[in-house]
């Protein structure tokens, strides 16, 4: 006797239950990795400081992108590292890269500017991974402290590892966000790891 459509509509749903739970337990380890990185600050000596670029208005940096270039500016400034590299493309219709802005910024703040290379083509993360692993091999430059917010920090840490480099993280200071805000932010981060892990770019 063949097996009737009971057994395998069971047989199937099992399946599916399995895959489902498989893959929960797989975003759920993720997620814990993103929040345990969110919450390291590894700062150390290194050859360059990353600041991964964020949103500038007219030419002046958006309150999360200051953040992350104070930050970057106070590491420099306790000598871990005697170079910067600032990321981020142009906006749409904007005049001025994300990189450009934050370089001024940090020249006003009084890094030289010969000491701030600028990353102007990144529209995502990939692509800015991309174009700082190939600004640092240009460069002879081996490693790198990564600043942004701690949520992102997990994602961009594991990109530019796949590159070759050498790569510590170091969070700015993070907003006072609610609860949920924080598991959102991780939650989306752990998509966007995941989504990259399987060839797909955000």
């Amino acid at each position: 006797m063949t097996a009737g459509p009971q057994p395998k509509l069971r047989r199937w749903l099992k399946a599916a239950l399995t895959l489902v739970g498989l893959a929960l337990c797989y975003f759920a380890s993720v997620y814990y990795q993103v929040w345990r990185q969110a919450h390291l600050d590894e700062a150390r000596k290194v050859d360059v400081i990353v600041v991964l670029g964020a949103a500038q208005y007219w030419g002046r940096p958006s309150p999360v992108l200051r953040a992350r270039l104070d930050h970057a500016l106070e590491l420099y400034r306790h000598d871990v590292a005697p170079r910067i590299i600032t990321t981020g493309g142009f906006g749409k219709g904007a005049t001025f890269s994300e990189s450009e802005v934050s370089r001024e910024y940090l020249s006003e703040q009084g890094v030289p500017a010969e000491f701030v290379t600028v990353e102007t083509e990144g529209q995502s993360t990939v692509q800015s991974a991309l174009a700082v692993a190939e600004i640092m091999d240009r460069m002879e430059l081996r490693s790198c402290v990564v600043v942004s917010d701690d949520y992102h920090i997990f994602r961009i840490k594991r990109m530019l590892e796949a590159l070759g480099i050498e790569v510590y993280g170091s969070p700015r200071q993070p907003e006072q966000d609610s609860l949920w805000q924080r598991r959102w932010f991780y939650a989306r981060e752990s998509l966007g790891y995941i989504l990259w892990r399987v060839g797909i770019q955000v």
